[in-house]
């Protein structure tokens, strides 16, 4: 098996960790690629050889792997995510952030991990994503994402209105702060904090919920996944953001019509054995926790129930 191994070279928690794995990896003769900025950082701080890890650009990385690793947050899984995903190749998030719902593993559990990995006793869940195209007077953009797409104001003062169809039939004109089209991914990110539902990773669902809506009767609603929504940011004096997974970009022209649907590939996420999604809820939201518990009072790995083995870890 080959790995991918990409991550966000800002955490100081990353490179010990990671250079006893590329010392590892090359012990047990486990062929792996790793992204320039990654390979860069461990050379220039002494932590591995340059022989033992030449630099790949990050789309080498995601087309050799078979599966990659991704190290950082939810954030910087969601980068990857965009270079792994039209691929299909499978990825696994080692997490060195904070809350962590998608980088399912700490980084101390990582020698664990590939020996589940190796033993081939993991399993791939199938993530649904979406697709945005864009018809403006520069032509046709398209842009995708696992999590969510968000119309937003963009900090400026004042509602922005936007019109949205669903399937060609007029659902709702929102007057908001702005609008989160979500997946099920999604909705434990952004959606969720603006109050939307939580929805498990296998339902085929879309999301929209209004952000700061102007109305207290305008709610959430879930749509099926085969749904094509356009959007309409209607005139007014102000710009306004679209943004793919946190990637934002600036708009001043308006009434531009915005189609979101299924994307036509999903990704690829690696689940190790205790993982499983209630798992999640129950660490990372701390349901079903005592009021005198923290999240380390519980004594178990963060994908883990009580009941079962968790990884290991160092």
């Amino acid at each position: 098996m080959v790995y991918g191994i990409t991550g966000n070279p800002t955490k100081d928690a990353l490179w010990a960790p990671l250079a006893k794995l590329i010392d590892r990896l090359t012990d047990d003769d486990l062929p792996f690629r790793i992204h320039e900025p990654i390979a860069t950082g461990l050379v220039e701080q002494g932590l591995v050889d340059e022989e033992m890890c030449r630099a790949h650009a990050v789309d080498d990385v995601a087309a050799a792997g078979d599966i990659v690793l991704s190290f950082g947050g939810d954030g910087t899984l969601l980068r990857t995510a965009h270079r792994t995903g039209p691929n299909g190749t499978p990825l696994l998030g080692v997490n060195i952030g904070r809350l962590g719902f998608l980088a399912d593993i700490e980084i101390g559990q990582i020698h664990d991990a590939i020996d589940a990995l190796e033993a081939g006793d993991y399993r791939t869940e199938e993530r649904l994503a979406l697709q945005a195209d864009l018809e403006s007077d520069s032509g046709l953009d398209t842009e995708w994402a696992l999590n969510e797409f968000v119309l937003d104001r963009s900090g400026a003062a004042g509602l922005i209105e936007i019109e949205v169809a669903v399937d060609g039939t007029p659902l709702n004109t929102y007057w908001a702060d702005g609008l989160i089209i979500s997946t099920p991914t999604g909705s434990t990110a952004y959606s969720l904090s603006t109050g939307g539902p939580i929805i498990t990773p296998g339902v085929d669902a879309i999301i929209l919920t209004p952000i700061a809506p102007h109305t207290l009767t305008v709610r959430p609603i879930v749509l099926p996944a085969d749904a094509t929504i356009t959007c309409q940011v209607r005139e007014n004096d102000q710009p306004y953001v679209f943004a793919a997974d946190g990637q934002s970009t600036m708009f001043d022209e308006h009434n531009l019509e915005f189609s979101v649907e299924r994307a036509n590939h999903a990704v690829n996420l690696v689940k190790l054995p205790g993982q499983h999604f209630f798992h999640t809820l129950r660490s990372k939201l701390m349901w079903g926790a005592r009021r005198s518990e923290g999240p380390t009072d519980r004594g178990q790995s963060i994908s883990a129930p009580r009941d079962q083995s968790p990884l290991k870890g160092e």
